[in-house]
Parts: C-alpha cells; sequence; structure tokens
C-alpha cells in the first residue's frame, strides 16, 4: 500500500557577501547533488530547484514533506543458544534489547544462515520537517567545499563569503533557524543599486516579484540568456561578430544578479599586439568579450554590466580607460620583448623542479629527446622536409628556444601565453615558420577537447616535452596517487598517446624508455612503462579486457596495441561470445605447462584420431604470415568448431607419453599463433 505524504511548499536563502565566482563554479555542478542526498538521508527526499546569484543561493520547493517518510527498521541479533543460558537472558541479550529499545517479551526470533537469532522490527519515528531543517541546512552548508573558506566575527564556523540573511519559509511560515551566528528572518535584500534595505516576504510568489522588480534575475539561464540576446542585438547595429568564451560567459553570470551587455572601444593602434595578448587582457583582467570583424581581431569589446543605471555611456567610457591602460602596458612588454630577442640560456636562472635542475637543463634534455626521436622516425620526417639535416636543425632548434618565451615580459604578466607568444616572437624574429609553430604547439594537447600537434615536427617536440616531464618527476618518485596529479602528470600520459596514435608513430615505448634513462637517475622504468599503458584505457574506448589481453602478450608498441584493439573489438563483436570463451580458456589450460619457446615440434604419424589430423590440416591452412590482424584473426577463430571437436573426441592427456606430447604442441602452436595478437584467455565478454 502506498502512502501519500502531506507536503508544503519551501522557500530556502541563504544571503552572503559576493561569491567569488571560480571556487563557486567548481563547486556548483555538485550543489543540488548534495542536497539531494542530505535530503534522502533525513527521508525527506523531494523535488526543488536551485538558483544563485552573486549574493545568495536559492532552493525552492513546491512539494516538500512535512514529516520524514515511513521506514521501517529490522534489527538481528545473537543467535539463541549465545542469547540465553538456561531460559536465561545473556548480556548479549539485553544489549539487544537494549539497542533495539524493547523489552524482552516484544523480541522475536528469525532463521537466518540456518541458525535461530534474536530478531526485531520496528517503525522508524517520524519527525516533523520543521524540526529537521535547521540541521539538514546546517549539514548542506558544511557539506559545500569550495576550497578556501573565512571566519568572520566571534563564529568557529567558516564559509566561502560571510553569511549576512537567512530566508526559511515552509508553507509561508518562517522557519525558525540560528545558523552561522544569523537568525532566520521572513525577508531578503534586492540589487544594491535600488535599496540596501530589507524587504518582507510573505511567499514564494511575492518574493519572486520582490526580486523580478527590483533588479535581480534570480534564474542563472535567465541571466544568460539575457546577455546573448543582448550580444546579438550589439553583433547586429555594429556589424561584427563577438566570441562568446564559454568559461567566461559562466563567470559573468555567476557575478551578476542583473547584467547588461554594453559596446565600447578601444584604440586601433593596440592591435600591433598579437590578437591573443589583448584577447585575454580582455578577458582575464577585466571579463570583456573579444570581437571580430572580416576574421580579424576588432578594435572593439562588449562588458557586461551589473549596474542599474541608464548611463551606460559613463560605464563604457570607464572601461574602456582602464583597458587603455592595460593596452600600452601589454604594447610596452612586447615592444621589450622582440628588442631582447630569444635568449634561452637564461633559462639557467629559472627553476625547473627541484632535483631536475633549471628550465635550462630542461631544455637540453628535452633537444636529446628529439634528437631520438628524429633518428627513431628520420623517413617520416622526410616527407615534411626532403632535406633530413635541415630536419634536425629545425627541430633542434625549435626544443632549444620551446621555454625561451617564459623569460618574457608578456608571459611573465600571463603565464597562460607560454608557447604562444614564442610563437609571435619567433616569426617576428624571422625564424623558420615550423619553429614557430612546434614552440607554439608543444603544449598539444592540453586538454580533453584539445587539438593536436599540426605536424610530425610541432609532435616530436611536443612529445619531447611530455616524456621529459613523465621522466624526470618519476625518477623523483612524484607519482600521481589517487585524484592528486600537482604535475598533471596523467594529462601528458594521455598526450602521447594521442599524438602517437594521431599520427601512427610506430614505436616499442619499453625500448624508448630505455634509450632516455641515461637523461635521469635511475628508477624503475616499468612503473612509467605501466603508468602511460593505463592510460590507454581511459583514451580509447574498447573493452577493457581486450587491452588486458594484448598487453599480456608484451606487446609495447601503442600504434600496434590500437590496430590489435580495433580487429578484436570489431571481430569478435559478431562471434558466440560464450562458446569462445570457452574454447579459449580451454586452449589456455591445456598449454600452462608447455614451453611455448621451445621447439613445438609435430609428428604426422601420431596424429591418429580424424579430429586431430582436421585441426592439424586447417591450422597449417591458416593464413598467418604477413597479413593483417584482421586476416590472421579470422583465420584463427575459424577453428573454434574444430578446437570444440577436437576437445570433444581427443583424449589430450593421453597415457603414452608421444601422443600427449604431440598433442600439446599442436594446442601450443595455435595458443601460440593467437599471441602474436592477443592472450585469449585474458578476454572476458
Amino acid at each position: 500500500m502506498t502512502t501519500t505524504l502531506n507536503t508544503s511548499s519551501l522557500l530556502l536563502e541563504i544571503g552572503t557577501e559576493e561569491l567569488p565566482a571560480i571556487p563557486f563554479l567548481a563547486e556548483l555542478p555538485n550543489i543540488k547533488d548534495k542536497f539531494q542526498k542530505i535530503l534522502k538521508s533525513h527521508r525527506l527526499a523531494c523535488e526543488f530547484d536551485f538558483f544563485y546569484t552573486p549574493r545568495r543561493l536559492v532552493l525552492i520547493s513546491p512539494n516538500f514533506p512535512q514529516t520524514q517518510s515511513a521506514e521501517t527498521l529490522e534489527f538481528f541479533g545473537p543467535p539463541l543458544n549465545i542469547a540465553y543460558k538456561d531460559n536465561v537472558p545473556t548480556p548479549a541479550a539485553l544489549g539487544f534489547f537494549k539497542k533495539c529499545g524493547i523489552a524482552e517479551n516484544e523480541v522475536s526470533t528469525i532463521m537466518k544462515e540456518k541458525r535461530e537469532i534474536l530478531y526485531c522490527q520496528k517503525q522508524a519515528p517520524q519527525t516533523s520537517a520543521i524540526h529537521l531543517l535547521e540541521e539538514i541546512i546546517k549539514e548542506f552548508l558544511e557539506s559545500l567545499n569550495f576550497g578556501k573558506t573565512m571566519r568572520w566575527g566571534n563564529l568557529k564556523e567558516s564559509f566561502i563569503r560571510p553569511i549576512s540573511w537567512i530566508l526559511c519559509l515552509l508553507d509561508n511560515k518562517l522557519v525558525p533557524l540560528s545558523l552561522y551566528g544569523i537568525k532566520s528572518k521572513a525577508q531578503t535584500f534586492v540589487h544594491r543599486n535600488v535599496s540596501f534595505e530589507s524587504f518582507d516576504i510573505q511567499n514564494t510568489s511575492n518574493y519572486f516579484d520582490i526580486l523580478c522588480h527590483n533588479g535581480v534575475i534570480l534564474d542563472p539561464n535567465k541571466r544568460k540568456e539575457k546577455i546573448l540576446t543582448e550580444i546579438q542585438e550589439i553583433e547586429k547595429t555594429k556589424d561584427i561578430k563577438v566570441e562568446i568564451d564559454t568559461e567566461l560567459l559562466q563567470e559573468i553570470v555567476s557575478i551578476t544578479e542583473y547584467p547588461t551587455a554594453l559596446f565600447g572601444e578601444f584604440s586601433e593602434h593596440f592591435l600591433e599586439i598579437p590578437a591573443p595578448c589583448i584577447i585575454t587582457s580582455m578577458k582575464v583582467n577585466q571579463r570583456y568579450f573579444a570581437t571580430y570583424k572580416e576574421n580579424s581581431l576588432y578594435h572593439g569589446f562588449v562588458v557586461v554590466s551589473n549596474s542599474l543605471t541608464k548611463d551606460s555611456k559613463a560605464i563604457i567610457d570607464g572601461n574602456a580607460k582602464v583597458l587603455r591602460a592595460r593596452l600600452e602596458d601589454a604594447l610596452f612588454f612586447y615592444h621589450n620583448d622582440l628588442k631582447v630577442g630569444f635568449e634561452p640560456k637564461r633559462l639557467k636562472e629559472v627553476t625547473f623542479v627541484e632535483g631536475l635542475g633549471s628550465m635550462w637543463d630542461k631544455t637540453t634534455r628535452e633537444r636529446k629527446i628529439v634528437q631520438i626521436l628524429s633518428q627513431i622516425f628520420s623517413q617520416e620526417l622526410t616527407t615534411i622536409e626532403p632535406n633530413l639535416e635541415l630536419a634536425n636543425e629545425i627541430i633542434d632548434q625549435a626544443a632549444m628556444l620551446s621555454k625561451a618565451d617564459l623569460l618574457s615580459e608578456m608571459v611573465y604578466e600571463f603565464t597562460e601565453l607560454q608557447g604562444i607568444m614564442g610563437y609571435y616572437y619567433a616569426k617576428s624574429l624571422h625564424y623558420d615558420e615550423r619553429i614557430a609553430l612546434a614552440i607554439k604547439e608543444q603544449y598539444l594537447p592540453n586538454s580533453e577537447e584539445s587539438a593536436l600537434p599540426s605536424n610530425l615536427i610541432s609532435a616530436l617536440v611536443a612529445l619531447a616535452y611530455k616524456l621529459d616531464n613523465l621522466m624526470g618527476l618519476f625518477s623523483l618518485a612524484k607519482i600521481p596517487s589517487g585524484s592528486r596529479d600537482p604535475f598533471a602528470l596523467r594529462r601528458a600520459a594521455n598526450g602521447i598517446i594521442k599524438i602517437v596514435l594521431h599520427f601512427n608513430l610506430s614505436f616499442d615505448l619499453k625500448i624508448l624508455l630505455e634509450q632516455l634513462a641515461p637523461l635521469y637517475q635511475s628508477f624503475n622504468l616499468t612503473t612509467l612503462e605501466n603508468f602511460i599503458l593505463e592510460r590507454l584505457d581511459s583514451v580509447l574506448n574498447f573493452n577493457p579486457s581486450l587491452l588486458r589481453a594484448i598487453l599480456a602478450t608484451n606487446e609495447r608498441n601503442l600504434v600496434q596495441i590500437f590496430q590489435k584493439l580495433t580487429v578484436l573489438d570489431s571481430t569478435l563483436k559478431n562471434q558466440d561470445k560464450h562458446l569462445l570463451s570457452q574454447t579459449f580458456k580451454r586452449l589456455a589450460n591445456i598449454t600452462k605447462e608447455v614451453d611455448l619457446n621451445s621447439d613445438l615440434n609435430i609428428k604426422e604419424d601420431k596424429l591418429l584420431a580424424k579430429e586431430e589430423m582436421e585441426l592439424y590440416q586447417s591450422f597449417n591452412a591458416c593464413v598467418l604470415e604477413s597479413c593483417d590482424y584482421a586476416t590472421r584473426l579470422n583465420s584463427l577463430l575459424k577453428l573454434s568448431p574444430i578446437l570444440d571437436r577436437f576437445f570433444d573426441k581427443v583424449l589430450v592427456n593421453a597415457p603414452d607419453e608421444d601422443f600427449k606430447n604431440n598433442r600439446k604442441h599442436l594446442i601450443a602452436r595455435i595458443y601460440k599463433a593467437f599471441l602474436e595478437i592477443a592472450d585469449i584467455k585474458e578476454i572476458s565478454f
């Protein structure tokens, strides 16, 4: 029988000082889930909406349970022979009665695991929601993780910013709360341009009306929609295109209560500065959107104001003045950096990581790594630059100059421009375009959705950067554990895999790591090898057991691993997985004691049963040499029904030693042929 709970409307608003955007947005995806889990743990689960502005966190439910949902509690006690001695309750039984809150005559028994034990079933008490809300809200606020928190006044509690007011209405009646030194009131506060005074709230509808008519758009999606609509109007009016940076847009939504998009301009002569510098300066320092005309950066910007004033000119002029000062600094830095040029040896003054020397030492190691990689892929390099000597010189120069822009004033001001500024400086200083591009692309891919290096030269420089990070930090035992990965080594390993597969760079990972090992202090290379191989599972979307099966054969060529995975996945999809699994496991089990590296001779005169002769002939007919993996695998899989007949009719462990060895050698040769692709016993479906 279903019980319908009585429900009420709930309005909860936690008013704060302005919330900092970045830590708040990091926690934002978890906020609803956390409140939902807390409600569920208190047996008050319900649907609700969550809204926010920079000054408030708001939770609203039209159907909030008035009381906790019913719950049947079960208690399992000690077995009867332990609970009673001579029909007298033992301490174990008395403890059980106390835990359950019952008298001896209220206890019952139940059979569990073939033993009769003490048992108690009772209904949990159902407390009114109004008596639980303070505990729930406190638990909710304490669950939010914004990184750094602060204390204010004489409070022991801390939060991301001081809590200024609490509004909590249940069925339009104030719920008395006392949290973080604040007593709840049926009041809220509106946009500061309207009033600093509180407004009385009677109900949820009245709450929405007051905010709406006093400069607060509570719903972040509506604030976002307003910004985008106004930007579209600016694009039409000014005949420009506004670049919508999604991260910036989300940040602006989180710091405004009533956003208004406005268009401003700066002096055209600042466009001499490389576009990424202008865009970064506008985004990081001012939270402006960049604008374009005819696919080129335009000397305009869009600022989103949180002011309710109608004098937009004053706001635009004020923001343009601040931007002009920023761009004057950027122009000065840019000219200064060009005058100085590249001085990579000054990197000796910059520490990379303690124990790995300076950035110059890192650069030196990367030059040696690209030299090794250039030798491995010399043939591939000639497709980009037929003159191999020139190709090697270009790669060496790119590696040598790759970190030089770290010394520039521009990168000192905006660290996110490292590599990008190196590209512009290299072009202005008339270096080969491929050198400039390699400097720019050395950090790629730098995120899950990131682009990859655009050519092989850039790819080898990017590999050198990532390999040095991994080798160097693993040599210092700075290995990621759990969720901690301060040096982004998982991302580096993912990047290596993506580059290698994209450019089809066929090499043995184990051998390459051994070649690089002399550049670092001694450490267990297998640990790093396994770390990189483990990342295959997160980069490639395949049945994990297929990857395990391939790695079990000691295959360490990433390209070959990917090719084998693709073939295994597509081929096995069309097979009877249950039958294959049985056959594979039987094949593997029979060869456990056979040395696969020994001479697996088969004596044809010892093949007496027609099933073993059929298997022998069918295996010999398989096309296994000089074929692609798909052809070889399909040939071997066709042996499955023949193998099944063999296992059904032929006694492998024959009394005669010669017959037994002959049959085991035949099975071992088939298993060994599978091992050229994967260890079939590792595959699970």
